[in-house]
């Protein structure tokens, strides 16, 4: 195949796609980006309804305060379960709760921290207060105290979680545990428990953080917190 002389000039219609074929590229590449995008952006589903809390039940907060269901109606928040004297799992949750009402605080999520202590009969407002200004007192994490039968049938057929009777403990004399579970109830305005988180740092911790985020923005679409 013969080659063009040395003085060939291209047609000006080649010169011109030469010239401008990378612009006419980019700007398609932006516009194919952009047509794109809602399909590609993945904002997690949620998460489901898990049970119901009672539609009433009343106890008493640390301050010596009422509270009970309507407290809490519109509001997301998250339940841990605790006793002041347990000596083994129940400072760790109390450190997890704190490290996640911080986290809330400091990025302005807008979640409530309840602590239901899980020996009432022991833990009275009075005894929750001081525990309560020992760990950094807040005033949206409440210790919930109250009749030991109505704290049974909230944790037991509300959450749905295990508690348990004293029991001696190996860790000295005259101390005593209280099985329970180490979980956190993440719990929407309806008082619909929305899932349970373990305490690690890295994983529970984070999960519930992001999970309470989607329940909010749950609520929010639908007008509110709570119906």
């Amino acid at each position: 195949m013969a080659l063009p002389p040395d003085d060939y000039v291209a047609p000006p219609r080649l010169e011109w796609f030469r010239k401008y074929v990378w612009a006419i590229s980019a700007v398609l590449a932006v516009v194919t980006i952009t047509l794109m995008r809602p399909r590609l952006r993945h904002v997690p589903e949620p998460p489901p309804i898990l049970s119901a809390l009672p539609a009433e039940w009343s106890l008493v907060d640390h301050r010596g305060e009422p509270f009970t269901a309507e407290s809490l109606h519109g509001k997301v928040w998250v339940a841990g379960f605790v006793f002041t004297s347990c000596p083994s799992t129940c400072p760790e949750v109390t450190r997890a709760m704190g490290e996640l009402r911080d986290r809330f605080d400091r990025m302005e999520v807008d979640v409530e921290m309840v602590a239901f202590t899980v020996d009432p009969a022991h833990d009275t407002p009075a005894v929750l207060a001081e525990y309560a200004a020992s760990v950094g007192d807040n005033p949206k994490w409440r210790f919930v105290t109250g009749e030991h039968e109505a704290v049974r049938q909230l944790v037991r057929f509300g959450f749905q979680l295990g508690i348990g009777a004293r029991e001696p403990s190996s860790a000295g004399a005259g101390m005593y545990d209280i099985a329970h579970s180490t979980k956190l109830a993440l719990v929407d305005g309806d008082g619909n428990v929305r899932g349970y988180y373990g305490i690690e740092p890295d994983q529970g911790l984070d999960e519930i953080f992001h999970r309470a985020q989607h329940v909010i923005r749950e609520a929010n679409a639908r007008g509110g917190a709570g119906s």
